[in-house]
């Protein structure tokens, strides 16, 4: 048995409250700030809390965005976040961060209280069935019964959580074994017993991949979240291989950063609100290069129409969303930094002439997809065009030369933000991709300010779903966190009407938000700072002032309602039928299999 899996002897154990156990685990894991919200069932590690400081508390207002918040200290740090809650609501409360840090592979541990083990399952005062609940949530999750098990499993947590694919992790914390008397070991040195992930690619697998992509006459390298999850190097080895091979690269919403945004070989973001020129080369490519990415529905579109004739590779640290959703003919289970690492390693090494000729004639097609510079719009008179409050935001940002970490909400805003602020740096990017979490940006912006305290950081919002967490304004109040909420402001939920216009004949049922708050009011009321943009006259000064403040800001930018966002790929469609914007005659184009423009 190993030393991972072992207990805890008498002669190598200290003795201490259960409580006091979990906090010097949580110390020796790295964890420096833990985000949550009192209750009965926890109340013995906020005592301990009390008595320590070595790690601090951020009090949310909301268990939901204690674990947003988790999440985008975890996304800007590449540390596991840390989440504290108590039992019954509490624990159900953070199922939706939870849920939303497994689709997005974030590295989460969450806390829960439980009642004591004598009334588990006698319906007692706030008891829930957290693990029951949490199972499909999390990535693993555990209830502790015997104290002897207790640090084992938060060192085991820690480590399930930041292994492999990320995810999150639940400790369910019954209340006597906090009270009670418990052993503590430090963390294992040795690998766990059962679950070893493979980081170091097939060396046979990594050949097949280099022999085919050197062959290709029409290459693409689509990049995911699994490359910013590996970590800053992996970034830097995907702009080395990309640069190496002359290859175009798109990422999806989640790997935005992975490669820088002004590199000439980036195609732009791919999938339903992604480029014309990543779209129709995905749908035209002949050999595909799939790192750290999971061909979602959003990304792939109709799958028996998704990229008809290319040879596909697919790296990825899970093998089980290899062949998931799209066969593959050339599958390698690895990190991605280690599988970049050796694909560049290979790519030198393999005597292999490159199809230069083809690649340029390739190029000069992408070319001609890019001439049609599918993001243009026309910013006229004084209503704020919403692509264009983005692009300002960017263009300033970039001007002044701060360190700038954006996080969104989700809806037209959230798409707007992927196609007009440019992100060269991994780790800069917080938003909800799998699940979609409306609330999601305030508290992750919170989570991202915390880490780093003096950085910009701005939560791009729509008018609706920053409402759904709103009260997290009141933490950062507290821990005077200037954090800048950005509100782009059409007094609709934007992709709910937009859908309803384009797919249900304009018929708005129920998307329009009849009773908004006075966001400036509602600012002052937080002490915060609010301000407002009703012209593009106003824009440029509100946006300076916004990021001169040192204080939590919303700026109210009201922006053209009835604005859609585009390009789109619709529910079903494949790559070549996207619906281009009105700036573009015909509005919906398409290829070829020859690859000629269709419009």
């Amino acid at each position: 048995m190993s030393a991972a899996t072992k207990p805890a002897s008498t002669a190598d154990a200290q003795t201490m409250s259960g409580a006091e156990v979990v906090l010097r685990a949580l110390k020796d894991n790295g964890v420096e700030v833990i985000f949550g919200y009192p209750g009965g069932a926890v109340l013995p590690i906020y005592d301990a809390l009390f008595q320590q400081n070595a790690i601090r508390h951020i009090l949310v207002r909301h268990e939901q965005a204690a674990v947003h918040a988790a999440e985008g200290y975890a996304r800007s740090t590449g540390k596991v976040g840390c989440v504290l809650v108590t039992s019954g609501p509490g624990a159900t409360n953070a199922v939706t961060g939870l849920v939303d840090a497994l689709m997005d592979s974030i590295p989460v541990v969450c806390l829960t209280g439980q009642v004591p083990t004598h009334l588990i399952g006698n319906d007692a005062f706030q008891e829930a069935d957290t693990t029951g609940i949490t199972r499909p949530a999390t990535k693993h999750n555990y209830l502790v019964k015997k104290s002897s098990d207790l640090a084992r499993v938060v060192h085991e947590a820690f480590y399930v959580a930041r292994s492999g694919r990320p995810g999150p992790v639940v400790i369910d914390l019954p209340k006597d074994i906090l009270i009670n008397k418990a052993p503590y070991t430090e963390p294992p040195q040795t690998e766990h017993r059962s679950y070893r992930p493979q980081t170091k690619p097939d060396a046979e697998q990594i050949r097949k991949a280099v022999r085919l992509l050197k062959a290709a006459r029409k290459p693409i390298v689509y990049a995911g979240g699994g490359v910013i999850n590996s970590g800053p190097e992996a970034s830097r080895l995907l702009g080395e291989f990309v640069r190496m091979t002359g290859f175009p690269c798109t990422n999806t919403l989640m790997g935005l950063g992975a490669f820088p945004a002004q590199d000439p070989l980036f195609l732009g973001m791919l999938g339903m609100h992604g480029t014309y020129e990543a779209n129709l080369a995905m749908h035209g490519c002949d050999v595909m290069l799939n790192i750290g990415a999971r061909f979602d529905d959003r990304v792939t579109g109709r799958l028996n129409a998704f990229s008809p004739n290319s040879r596909k590779i697919h790296a990825d640290i899970d093998p089980s969303s290899i062949n998931k959703n799209v066969p593959v003919e050339v599958p390698i289970v690895g990190d991605a930094g280690e599988v970049l690492a050796a694909l560049i390693a290979e790519w030198k090494a393999d005597g292999t002439a490159q199809d230069k000729p083809a690649l340029a004639a390739w190029w000069r097609q992408i070319d001609e997809w890019r001439s049609k510079d599918c993001l243009r719009y026309r910013q006229e008179g004084r209503i704020i065009k919403p692509q264009h409050a983005v692009k300002r935001l960017y263009e300033i940002t970039r001007e002044l030369g701060r360190e700038t970490f954006i996080t969104t909400e989700v809806g037209q805003h959230q798409m707007w933000a992927a196609q007009y602020f440019g992100f060269d740096k991994p780790n800069r990017w917080m938003t909800s991709g799998g699940l979609g979490t409306m609330g999601y940006g305030l508290p992750a912006a919170m989570g991202v300010q915390i880490a780093h305290p003096d950085a910009l950081v701005i939560d791009i919002a729509g008018e609706a779903s920053i409402l759904m967490n709103i009260q997290e304004m009141g933490t950062l109040a507290q821990y005077r966190l200037p954090v800048k909420v950005f509100i782009l402001n059409n007094e609709y939920m934007g992709m709910v009407r937009q859908w309803q216009e384009l797919l249900h004949g304009g018929r708005y049922s129920e998307s329009y938000s009849a009773a908004l708050p006075d966001f400036v009011k509602l600012a002052e009321s937080f002490h915060a700072v609010g301000m407002r943009a009703e012209t593009a006259d106003d824009l440029d000064r509100v946006i300076r002032e916004m990021i001169a403040v040192d204080k939590p800001v919303i700026a109210d930018i009201c922006v053209a309602k009835d604005e859609n966002c585009f390009p789109m790929i619709p529910s079903g469609a494949a790559h070549n039928e996207m619906i281009l914007g009105p700036e573009q005659e015909g509005g919906v184009a398409g290829v070829t299999d020859e690859g000629k423009v269709l419009v």
